[in-house]
This record gives C-alpha cells, sequence and structure tokens, in this order.
C-alpha cells in the first residue's frame, strides 16, 4: 500500500510539474497580448494594443536580425542596409516604446517563439547564403509590415498610434526600396 501511495504521489507531483512548465511557456507576444487583454479589456485601446504588440515584435527582429547581418553577410550593402535596420528600428522602438508606457500597452521586451525560431536558424547562416535569405526576409516583411502600417493609420482608434503608424510608413517603404535593390545586385 505504501508502495501503491508512493507511485501515485509521485505522478501527481510529476503532473504538477509539467503543468507548471506547460504554463510558464507562454512567448513573449502572448505574455504582453493577455496583459493588455486584462489592462484594456472592453475599451477602445484593446485593438490598437494588438498593433503595437505586433509593431514592437517586428522591430526586435529587425534589430536583432541586422546586428546579425553585420557578421554574418559576405556582402558589404547587406552588412549596410543590417545597420540600417538597426539604427532605424532602434529609434523607432524607443518610439514607440515611450508611447506605449504613456497608453498603458505592455511591449514584449524578447522576441516570441516562431521569430527566435527564425533567427536561431539565420543564425546558422553565413556568407551568399545569409545574404541571399537575409534580404529575402527583408522584402517580404517590410511588404507586410507597410500593410500592417497602413491599415492602423486608417483604422486605429488612438490617435497617437495612428499618427505613429502613418509617420513610419514612409521609413518602411524606403527599407522595402533598399532591400529590393540589394536583394537584385545579389543574383
Amino acid at each position: 500500500m505504501k508502495k501503491l501511495f508512493f507511485v501515485i504521489t509521485m505522478a501527481g507531483m510529476f503532473a504538477a510539474c509539467d503543468n507548471a512548465a506547460n504554463n510558464n511557456d507562454n512567448d513573449s507576444k502572448d505574455s504582453a497580448t493577455e496583459q493588455n487583454e486584462v489592462a484594456l479589456d472592453n475599451t477602445a485601446m484593446e485593438d490598437d494594443s494588438d498593433f503595437a504588440v505586433d509593431a514592437a515584435l517586428g522591430g526586435l527582429m529587425e534589430v536583432k536580425f541586422g546586428e546579425l547581418a553585420k557578421t554574418n553577410a559576405s556582402s558589404q550593402a547587406v552588412k549596410d542596409f543590417g545597420a540600417m535596420m538597426v539604427t532605424d528600428h532602434t529609434k523607432a522602438n524607443e518610439e514607440l516604446k515611450a508611447l506605449a508606457q504613456k497608453k498603458n500597452i505592455t511591449l514584449p521586451q524578447a522576441l516570441d517563439d516562431d521569430k527566435q525560431r527564425k533567427y536561431d536558424e539565420f543564425a546558422k547562416k553565413k556568407g551568399a547564403e545569409f545574404d541571399r535569405d537575409y534580404m529575402a526576409l527583408m522584402v517580404e516583411d517590410h511588404k507586410e509590415d507597410i500593410e500592417d502600417f497602413k491599415d492602423q493609420a486608417q483604422k486605429g482608434k488612438d490617435a497617437d498610434l495612428k499618427a505613429f503608424a502613418a509617420g513610419k510608413i514612409p521609413v518602411l517603404e524606403h527599407h522595402l526600396a533598399e532591400a529590393e535593390k540589394v536583394k537584385a545586385a545579389l543574383k
């Protein structure tokens, strides 16, 4: 009987540990989104906070990948593009962070699981392979970002977040044009 009690107790402890591990498995995007849903539930800011979270994650990604380009790229044009991403997106990230703080929006402080996996994948690439794949990613990513920022600028409810999005569209369009130029030169 003591053995059975011990086995049942141990099984319960393992299950509790497994549940605790799964509950702590939220990535940074999920965590920020959940905090915003609680804090901003049923307010006009709820949808705008989703944009802010996604924009922050995108900005973090651009900076991290830009830093990676400085070390893993072989083309000077790709390295220069990466440096531009670090400079421009660091500035935009700081602006968004200040705006979010003013609006009580929680932003992620690290890449979410999907972006971290992609970063880890790219960290293994070097030279021409990195150059080609990074620039393809930057073209695709900036096309998506432009759509998201235009959507926020037109349909957002918060005037400050709408203005932030509208103000960043020309910068994102410039990044897209530069990314396309560098990508085409790599062929």
